[in-house]
């Protein structure tokens, strides 16, 4: 576990080989999500919650976010745009710097690797919607508003909120039909397009816009209430590891 210079978490996500996409049966599944072997390659740490309200305006000098009831819920409103420059000035942050962090968003293929956590199911904890109340904040327990970060249940990774409260952006391009030739290595993403992809549903969404594999594609300058993110870091110099 690393704790950065702002007070976020971030843990280590073990690279590994797993089925990206969902099975043709799976209940709630949309096209695009042709199941298929990728390997994440190298380790990564990533944010054990979304950004919030807080980390955001302390990096940003400002809090966009349509919800600003307390400091600790997912930043909200935000655009690829923003998410990005969110990474380069923490980046840049005189501590981060001396530690030698870098932070950026993650690729869809890193996303769904570390929502599933080694599940081969339509959610992080099996397949039984029921449960998902244990571990997200959707439409149907919500109140249609955000909540604290890390107030469910974590994944097997110690992953909090992969599934609900607010959809997160990935670094890729989206195409529906990318994932037919896609490398099963690293995967990047289409080298161009009109929209990025968001993963994980949000505070409004029905149960299956969060199972691991469902996927959405918005344009990068848009906001809403809905969409926040949360940042992978990379560091040269590793001090702390769990």
């Amino acid at each position: 576990m690393i704790e950065n210079s702002i007070g976020m978490t971030f843990v280590r996500i073990p690279g590994g080989t797993f089925l990206m996409g969902s099975p043709p049966d799976e209940h709630g599944r949309f096209q695009g999500e042709t199941q298929h072997e990728v390997t994440v390659s190298r380790d990564f740490y990533l944010g054990v919650r979304a950004v919030t309200q807080a980390e955001y305006a302390k990096v940003i000098g400002a809090n966009p976010s349509f919800f600003q009831v307390s400091p600790d819920h997912p930043v909200d409103s935000v655009s690829h745009s923003d998410a990005q420059r969110f990474c380069r000035m923490l980046s840049r942050r005189r501590d981060e710097q001396t530690a030698g962090r870098q932070y950026r968003l993650p690729t869809e293929a890193e996303w769904e690797y570390a929502c599933r956590a080694g599940a081969k199911t339509a959610f992080s904890f099996g397949n039984d919607g029921a449960d998902l109340a244990r571990y997200a904040w959707y439409e149907e327990n919500s109140g249609l508003k955000t909540h604290a970060v890390g107030s469910k249940q974590p994944n097997a990774f110690g992953l909090y909120e992969m599934h609900g409260n607010v959809w997160e952006w990935c670094s890729d391009w989206y195409s529906g039909t990318y994932y037919a030739s896609s490398p099963s290595t690293d995967p990047q993403g289409p080298e161009s397009g009109t929209v990025r992809v968001l993963r994980g549903g949000s505070w409004d969404s029905e149960l299956g816009f969060l199972r691991c594999a469902s996927r959405l594609g918005c344009a990068p300058d848009d906001t809403s209430a809905v969409v926040g993110f949360r940042v992978v870091l990379e560091q040269s110099r590793v001090n702390s590891d769990s």
